[in-house]
């Protein structure tokens, strides 16, 4: 291995933590009981660290009540709330393993998730805008052998156990260590059923207080969250980041509403914002977004996808967010990998997903021989280290597919690596077009493609094509809902700026992307939706 190999390893100057996330709240607890710990916008309450580890307490008396003990699973199926949070730490308490269940989940996928992880207690939402989560359940459970009880938020079995008695103290459960599996999360899989990936206190605790460090975050700072807590984005990167710096979660409303966010951060004093580029996206597009006071903003996280040089401009400047960072992660590596940082430039946070973060190891391989492959080449992303999942839940073969003997996780994304160390993602593996023999990264089409005065986004997927393979194919949203492009137009944009095998020869304008509750845009439906329009 050369110097000059994309290979790089982190700094171990932040200590990693051995405490279970139970025993981190008892530490914050100690050092700051009087410091607000949470805020639910939408219903005013709000929780000091002393208050919420009441709370917890509490709940995970009443969860031991139920039958809850050490290794038993429970199902969360619920929107962004202060349940949410108080059943992550509760189980926690327990040793339980929680299990995120997609609030987008039906009937049959919720059967999958419940039976295959074999929960034995679900909690839920009981509706949310059209969907009846009793109805789902109801349709879901019969075949489910293992669930004993639901409990519905918000239900009187449900209020008497948040008025249950607290316990006196600290619970007191030997026996738990961080090493052992806390938490088990439903990766949306391209092909087959979703896979469960099985994560310990060690490796959700360390990473949020890793990333948390590189934010900067002290007991003073106000993180707003508007990514959902079922992802890793919102339980750890949120919560426990927040957690384990002693900082408060600001909770904005249940599912993502751009003027809730801001409102949000103007009333409670956020330091910190989160999202994926679309929501910011969404946020900057507000007919009133000059109405918002956002100066209290220092800081935040995109994830997701790449942020748009125009949109990440607007970021920091009248979003006030100047030491905003881009990570670059996967739920199997709990889940950041990679992290701008706060003193980065412009370039380095709109080209990159940033550098090796604390105690991990990142290579860019080639597919075949895992070898690292020379700095600036195209290869497969790979991470290893404390973050590494300890893997699918009863999916040994799969596990095996994904983590190699070696420990390393194949992430399944395209890759470079500049001389700096820092990465640029240029796109999935399946996800590369080659089109009459040239590789063509969809990434390098769509940032050029936001700065067309018209776009406000933009996605591009390769389509089958008789003559050279694969063609290129551009779903674009405008700015103006009413307006029109076609692709002649794109392609006199493109005329002299842009290489003619990388031009779109399909364009079609639509009003938003399919995307995962975590923000990720489908690529696999849009690729369907191509190929059904140039049939």
């Amino acid at each position: 291995m050369t110097e000059q190999a994309s290979f790089t390893r982190g700094s171990t100057r932040i200590p990693l933590l051995s405490c279970t996330i139970g025993e981190r709240l008892d530490q914050v607890v100690t050092a700051f009981p009087d410091r607000e710990a949470l805020v639910d916008v939408p219903s005013g309450r709000r929780w000091t660290y002393a208050e919420l580890a009441r709370d917890v307490d509490r709940l995970a008396g009443t969860l031991a009540a139920h039958g809850v003990a050490k290794g038993d699973r429970v199902g969360i199926w619920a929107l962004n709330c202060p349940e949410w949070v108080l059943v992550q730490y509760a189980t926690a308490r327990l040793g339980a393993i929680l299990v995120n269940i997609n609030p987008a989940y039906r009937s049959h996928e919720l059967a999958y998730a419940l039976n295959h992880s074999g929960v034995s207690l679900l909690v839920a939402q009981p509706e949310y805008r059209s969907s009846d989560y009793r109805t789902m359940a109801a349709e879901a459970e019969d075949g489910c052998p293992a669930l004993r009880e639901t409990l519905w938020i918000g239900d009187p079995a449900w209020q008497r156990s948040a008025a249950g008695e607290s316990p006196d103290g600290p619970l007191d459960l030997p026996g738990l260590h961080c090493d052992e599996p806390i938490n088990i999360q439903y990766t949306s899989g391209t092909t087959g059923f979703p896979k469960g990936a099985t994560l310990s206190h060690r490796n959700i605790l360390n990473n949020a207080h890793t990333v948390g460090e590189l934010l900067g975050y002290t007991e003073q700072d106000r993180i707003c969250v508007p990514v959902p807590f079922y992802h890793c984005f919102g339980m750890v990167l949120g919560n426990l980041a927040a957690l384990s710096h002693a900082a408060c979660v600001v909770i904005p409303s249940l599912g993502f509403d751009p003027a809730a966010a801001l409102r949000a951060v103007a009333a409670e004093r956020a330091t910190s914002l989160y999202g994926v580029p679309t929501m910011f996206i969404a946020e900057l597009g507000l007919p009133d977004f000059d109405s918002y006071d956002l100066s209290s903003l220092r800081t935040g996280l995109m994830g997701g996808s790449p942020c748009p040089v125009e949109v990440m401009k607007r970021v920091q400047s009248d979003m006030h967010m100047a030491e905003v960072a881009i990570a670059y992660g996967m739920t199997e590596t709990s889940p950041v990998s990679t992290l701008t940082r706060r003193e980065d430039d412009l370039a380095h946070r709109t080209e990159t997903v940033g550098r090796v973060v604390p105690h991990v190891e990142v290579k860019v391989a080639d597919p075949v021989s895992g070898e690292p492959v020379p700095r600036g080449e195209p290869g497969e992303l790979c991470t290893r280290g404390y973050s590494v999942m300890l893997g699918y839940w009863d999916e040994p073969e799969r596990t095996a597919e994904a983590v190699d003997r070696e420990g390393w996780m194949h992430t399944g994304d395209l890759a470079t690596m500049r001389e700096d160390g820092y990465l640029s993602v240029v796109g999935r593996i399946k996800d590369m077009i080659i089109r009459g023999g040239e590789n063509v990264y969809p990434r390098e089409i769509e940032e050029f493609l936001h700065t067309h005065p018209a776009i406000a986004d933009v996605q591009v997927v390769g389509v089958p094509d008789g003559r050279y393979g694969e063609e290129i194919f551009a779903f674009v949203v405008l700015h103006d809902p009413a307006g029109r492009l076609c692709a002649e137009d794109v392609a006199t944009y493109c005329h002299g700026r842009l290489a003619h095998y990388k031009t779109p020869r399909h364009v079609r304008v639509v009003e938003a992307f399919p995307m995962t509750v975590s923000g990720k845009v489908r690529k696999t439906e849009l690729r369907e939706l191509a190929a059904q329009d140039v049939q």
